[in-house]
């Protein structure tokens, strides 16, 4: 299988994929631990660095980039200082962002991880401050998001969800990305984060272990009970090409063809920060079905892929040659 999975890799690139979701400002302040304070036990830190990284549901698109094909990021900011840093940053990774939408009456999204060096090979997160709202778009933006969607859909391979609960991906405007992308026969794609009813009869949709134990409020332990799991999951959504659930080291589940197979996970032995992980599932996903690959192939690619940024602290982009190192076993 390594010959077939490596031969997928060029085949990522050249793509055009839109991203629509709830785009976030990653901010990581990092201080050196110098004492204990004397108001609590807790560490002070001097500061050391701030540093800014697109997350969210620009995550996928950086993604996207770094495998070498086209993200279309569409998504709502507010009109405030964080947002136009956020939109500098996906400019500055070659993600277009005409489609993001700045609103005065919501604030950006923005996650602050304060972190502590303490001589390790990376810092120690110590607490993260988020700054959202989870208010559901209005009618007008909404409106908006669709008629950009609308005049870019010719081109694109792929639409992808990415749900962060941030208020854009109401049922409302799901059922307009359906409709859609059934006009243009376009691949729609979502990462669910648990609202599994809002993302019914898509292409694809992606859950972890835990949204499917809690949507079907049953315990998952073994291959077959995932197996079952994700056929059901499959059957009931109306899922019409692949439902895959991610399950960390063991692998992800996969329902497709009326069937449901186990895919597992490359070893890892030093796992540092699983955050962004499924991000980069999910990218990877949509670009090698998006390029016709067997739905099976393509969560093992995936599950390459995601074995590749838990090595990173924070959001990393895995590379073509990463991969190709990946499935050589190498990394």
């Amino acid at each position: 299988m390594s010959e077939s999975l490596k031969s997928l890799v060029p085949r990522l690139a050249n793509r055009t994929i839109m991203v629509v979701g709830d785009v976030i400002l990653d901010e990581y302040v990092t201080g050196r631990v110098m004492r204990m304070s004397r108001e609590a036990p807790i560490p002070v830190l001097e500061l050391e660095s701030k540093r800014y990284v697109a997350g969210g549901a620009a995550n996928p698109s950086a993604n996207i980039v770094s495998l070498g094909s086209r993200a279309l990021q569409l998504g709502v900011v507010g009109e405030d200082a964080a947002g136009e840093r956020l939109k500098q940053i996906l400019a500055d990774q070659g993600i277009q962002a005409g489609g993001i939408i700045s609103r005065a009456d919501r604030p950006t999204t923005v996650k602050t991880r304060i972190l502590a060096q303490m001589g390790l090979r990376f810092p120690q997160q110590v607490t993260r401050i988020d700054s959202l709202t989870r208010r559901p778009i209005d009618r007008e933006t909404e409106s908006l998001i669709i008629e950009f969607a609308g005049s870019k859909l010719d081109g694109a391979d792929a639409v992808l969800l990415s749900h962060y609960h941030g208020g854009l991906l109401t049922p409302a405007l799901v059922e307009r990305m359906r409709d859609l992308c059934a006009a243009y026969s376009v691949l729609l794609a979502a990462d669910a984060q648990g609202s599994f009813e809002t993302f019914s009869r898509l292409d694809v949709i992606k859950c972890n272990a835990d949204d499917a134990r809690r949507y079907l409020n049953r315990g998952l332990a073994s291959d077959e009970d995932f197996s079952e799991a994700a056929l059901q999951l499959h059957d009931a959504l109306g899922i019409r090409q692949a439902t895959i659930i991610t399950r960390g080291s063991d692998g992800a589940t996969l329902a497709a063809n009326g069937r449901a197979v186990h895919c597992p996970a490359p070893q890892v032995s030093d796992v540092f920060d699983t955050v962004g992980a499924g991000d980069t599932a999910i990218a990877t996903l949509a670009l090698a079905l998006a390029a016709g690959a067997d739905p099976e192939d393509a969560v093992m690619l995936a599950n390459h892929a995601s074995g590749i940024v838990v090595r990173y602290f924070g959001n990393h982009s895995p590379t073509p040659a990463e991969l190709i190192g990946s499935i050589d076993g190498e990394l």
